[in-house]
C-alpha cells in the first residue's frame, strides 16, 4: 500500500472526535504510569510545590506521570470553576512556556473556558488590547512582573480574577488575586468527579476552544476563532502522518508514547500549542520544558529528546553555535568544512558509491556524531514551521543525521496544512497536504511566468476541518479572508506557493511581500534571504526594492566572525558597531559573500547594492515577532537612513 493511502486509512486510539479536555483525559488513562512532564529546578519560584509538584534540584529535571498531571489538571479545573468560570468564558494565559502553562491550558479547557493567549513580551498597551478585545474575565500570569503589567491597565478591563503561577509577595495579594498553589488547594477541596466529567464533555465540537491572536506583522492582531474540532482534527491529521502506522519501516521516526520532546517555543502561538503540546500529550509522549533559551544545549543533553519543534531562526542559531565551536582551531574548522561538504554531497547523491559512502562514514565519526551527542544523542526528527527554512541549512542538518521535516501552516489552520513525510522527505519543499486538507492554487495571484518548473504557482487556498471559521468580532476581515463557491468555503492564505506535479509544495513568498520592481519584474525576497541562513559572514538579511529599479538588501554582519577575519588579515577595525558597518574593508569582505549568494539567482533577483546595519533583528528590539518573523515595516523604519543610501542615486 502507498504511504499516502495508508495514512488516509490509518486509525488508532489517539485519533478521535472529542473535546480537548476529553483528549487529555483519555490519554492520561492510557498512559497513567508513563512520564508526562519534565520540569527544571531552580528556575522559577513555583507556587505549586510540596506534595503537588516535588521540588527538583537546581539545574536538574523532575518528572510528573500522566496520573499525577491528571490530578493537577482536575484540581485546577475545579478551582477555576469555583472562581466562577463557566462554559464559554474567556480566560487568558500570560506566561512563558513552562509546565504550568500546559497544566492551566488543559484545566481551563476541561472547565469549558475559551483560552486566549498573551505573549510574555507584550507591552502594557498590547496587554490591554489582548485582554480587552476578547473580553477576558480572568488571566493567569507567570509572576509578579507580568502581574504589574496587568494591574497597570486593570481599570480599563473587566477582570474578575488573576492567578499567578509563581509565589507573590505578601504585600501584593488581594482578594481577587491568587497563586496557582492556592487555586489548586481550593479546587482539590471542591473537586467532584461526576461534575468534572460533565464539564469536559459540555462543549460542542464546534464551540470555541481558544482565541489565538495573529502576530500583527501587517496591522493590529486579530483573534482567530479556533474550535475543539479545529484543534482535534489537526491532531488527527498529524497522527496519521507521524503515528506508528504498521506500514512504516522500523527505521522511520514516529510520534508515539515513547517520544521525549523539549518544548521552548511560545505556547501562546498555535504551532507549539498543536505540534508540541496537544499532539504530544494525545500520543502519550513526555514533554520537558527548557524554560530558558540560553541553556537550550544543556537541556537537550540532559533530556536526550527524540524530537523538538522549532522555527527556522532557532535552527540557524543552533547551527551557528555548532560552527563556532568547530572553529576553535584552524584544523577543527577545516575538518568541519570538509565534513559538511561531504555530507551535503552525500545527501544530494541519488546513489552514493563506495568512495562517497566511506567519506560520509569518516565525516560522521569525526564531526556529525559529536554534534548529535551535543543535542542529547537521540534526535530522530526535528520539525520546522512558522517561517521559510533555507534548503541549504536543511540539507546540512540531514547531512549531520538530524533530519528536519519542514512544514507549513497558519494560525487560521490550527496550524498544520502541509509537512514532509518521513517516508519521502523533499528538501526545499514544505511537503504535501495532510490527509483531510484540500488545497487550491489561485493562479490569478502571483507571477506564473516567473518560474520554469512544471506545476501551478499562485495563492494557496485551504479547506478542511482544521480551518477556523473566522476572526473574533471582525466580520469584515473574515469576509476578506474567505471565499465561497459551489465546492465549499476556502481560506485565502495570502501565501504564494508552487505546487509541483507530485503534490509537494514549495513556499515562494507572502503575497503582500512580493517585491515588484519598477521594471515590472516580481521578486520573492524569502528565497534570497534564506540563502544567507548558513552564511558565517552575514547573520541576517532583509531584501528590499519594491518600486525601485533593482534589488537591494539590509544585512546584519556576523561581527564576531568579521572581527576574527580582520585579526587574521592584520586589519584594525573600529570598536563602534556603526563605524564597523561603514568600514570599506568590511563592506568589501561582505560583498564577496553577497556575490557568492547572487550566483544562485537570476539577474533581476540579485542584490545590486547593500547596506550593513549595526543591530541584530530581535524580539526584544521589536524587529522580530514572538515567533521570530521579520517585522519588515519596523526594520525599514529603524534603518531608513541606510535604505536611502541604497537608492540615493537610483
Amino acid at each position: 500500500m502507498d504511504w499516502r493511502e495508508a495514512e488516509r486509512e490509518y486509525d488508532d486510539e489517539v485519533i478521535g472526535e472529542t473535546t480537548l479536555g476529553r483528549l487529555f483525559e483519555e490519554s492520561a488513562e492510557r498512559n497513567a504510569n508513563r512520564p508526562a512532564q519534565r520540569y527544571k529546578g531552580g528556575v522559577y519560584d513555583r507556587s505549586l510545590t510540596g506534595d503537588v509538584v516535588p521540588a527538583a534540584a537546581p539545574g536538574e529535571f523532575g518528572t510528573l506521570s500522566y496520573a499525577e498531571l491528571r490530578g493537577i489538571v482536575r484540581s485546577l479545573s475545579a478551582g477555576f470553576r469555583d472562581l466562577g468560570v463557566e462554559q464559554g468564558d474567556r480566560v487568558a494565559i500570560f506566561a512563558n512556556t513552562r509546565m504550568e502553562w500546559a497544566q492551566c491550558d488543559f484545566a481551563l479547557l476541561a472547565a469549558g473556558a475559551v483560552v486566549t493567549t498573551v505573549y510574555p513580551g507584550s507591552s502594557t498597551d498590547q496587554v490591554r488590547y489582548l485582554l480587552d478585545d476578547p473580553g477576558a474575565s480572568g488571566v493567569v500570569v507567570e509572576n509578579e512582573e507580568l502581574l504589574e503589567r496587568v494591574r497597570a491597565v486593570e481599570d480599563e478591563l473587566d477582570l474578575e480574577f488573576v492567578v499567578s503561577m509563581d509565589d507573590l509577595d505578601a504585600g501584593g495579594e488581594r482578594e481577587d488575586t491568587f497563586t496557582l498553589g492556592e487555586l489548586h488547594e481550593r479546587g482539590a477541596a471542591a473537586f467532584d468527579l461526576e461534575s468534572y466529567q460533565e464539564w469536559v464533555d459540555e462543549p460542542a465540537m464546534d464551540d470555541l476552544a481558544s482565541l489565538i491572536y495573529t502576530s500583527g506583522t501587517t496591522g493590529k492582531p486579530k483573534g482567530v476563532r479556533l474550535t475543539h474540532r479545529n484543534f482535534r482534527s489537526n491532531v488527527n491529521q498529524i497522527r496519521k502522518r507521524y503515528g506508528p502506522r504498521p506500514d512504516k519501516d522500523e527505521d522511520l521516526p514516529v510520534i508515539d508514547e515513547n517520544v521525549r520532546s523539549v518544548s521552548y517555543l511560545p505556547l501562546a502561538h498555535v504551532f507549539e500549542r498543536t505540534a508540541g503540546h496537544f499532539t504530544l500529550f494525545a500520543s502519550g509522549a513526555c514533554v520537558a520544558y527548557a524554560e530558558d533559551p540560553d541553556t537550550l544545549q544543556e537541556d537537550f543533553a540532559a533530556v536526550q529528546p527524540n524530537t523538538a519543534t522549532s522555527v527556522p531562526r532557532v535552527y540557524e542559531k543552533i547551527y551557528d553555535a555548532i560552527r563556532e565551536q568547530a572553529s576553535e582551531s584552524a584544523v577543527k574548522q577545516r575538518i568541519f568544512e570538509w565534513a559538511t561538504d561531504v555530507g551535503v554531497e552525500y545527501q544530494r547523491a541519488d546513489s552514493p558509491g563506495p568512495v562517497l559512502s566511506a567519506k560520509q562514514a569518516v565525516a560522521d565519526k569525526l564531526v556529525f556524531s559529536t554534534v548529535r551527542e551535543a543535542l542529547g544523542g537521540n534526535i530522530d526528527l526535528l520539525i520546522s514551521g512558522g517561517g521559510s527554512l533555507s534548503p541549504e541549512l536543511c540539507r546540512l542538518y540531514f547531512a549531520m543525521g538530524l533530519p528536519i521535516y519542514e512544514g507549513y501552516g497558519l494560525t487560521e489552520t490550527s496550524p498544520v496544512v502541509t509537512v514532509n513525510p518521513p517516508e519521502e522527505p523533499m528538501i526545499g519543499t514544505i511537503g504535501p497536504a495532510l490527509p483531510g486538507n484540500e488545497l487550491r492554487i489561485d493562479e490569478s495571484v502571483g507571477d506564473q511566468d516567473a518560474f520554469d518548473d512544471p506545476g501551478e504557482v499562485g495563492e494557496l487556498l485551504v479547506s478542511g476541518p482544521n480551518v477556523a471559521d473566522g476572526y473574533w468580532e471582525r466580520p469584515g476581515a473574515t469576509d476578506r479572508s474567505f471565499t465561497s463557491d459551489g465546492d465549499g468555503r476556502w481560506f485565502r492564505t495570502g501565501d504564494i506557493v508552487h505546487r509541483r506535479p507530485d503534490g509537494y509544495l514549495e513556499f515562494r513568498e507572502r503575497a503582500k511581500q512580493i517585491i515588484v520592481l519598477s521594471t515590472g519584474k516580481n521578486v520573492a525576497p524569502a528565497p534570497i534571504e534564506d540563502r544567507f541562513a548558513a552564511s558565517e559572514v552575514v547573520e541576517q538579511c532583509l531584501v528590499v526594492g519594491d518600486g525601485e529599479k533593482f534589488v537591494g538588501a539590509l544585512l546584519v554582519p556576523n561581527t564576531k566572525h568579521v572581527r576574527e577575519w580582520a585579526d587574521e588579515e592584520g586589519i584594525d577595525l573600529p570598536d563602534d558597531p556603526e563605524a564597523l558597518c561603514d568600514d570599506e574593508r568590511v563592506r568589501e569582505y561582505v560583498g564577496r559573500e553577497v556575490d557568492r549568494i547572487n550566483a544562485d539567482f537570476e539577474s533581476h533577483e540579485t542584490i545590486k547594492r547593500f547596506e550593513l546595519v549595526p543591530r541584530e533583528f530581535t524580539e526584544e528590539n521589536e524587529m522580530l515577532t514572538p515567533t521570530m518573523k521579520k517585522k519588515r515595516r519596523v526594520i525599514l523604519e529603524r534603518f531608513e537612513d541606510r535604505l536611502d543610501r541604497i537608492y540615493a542615486d537610483a
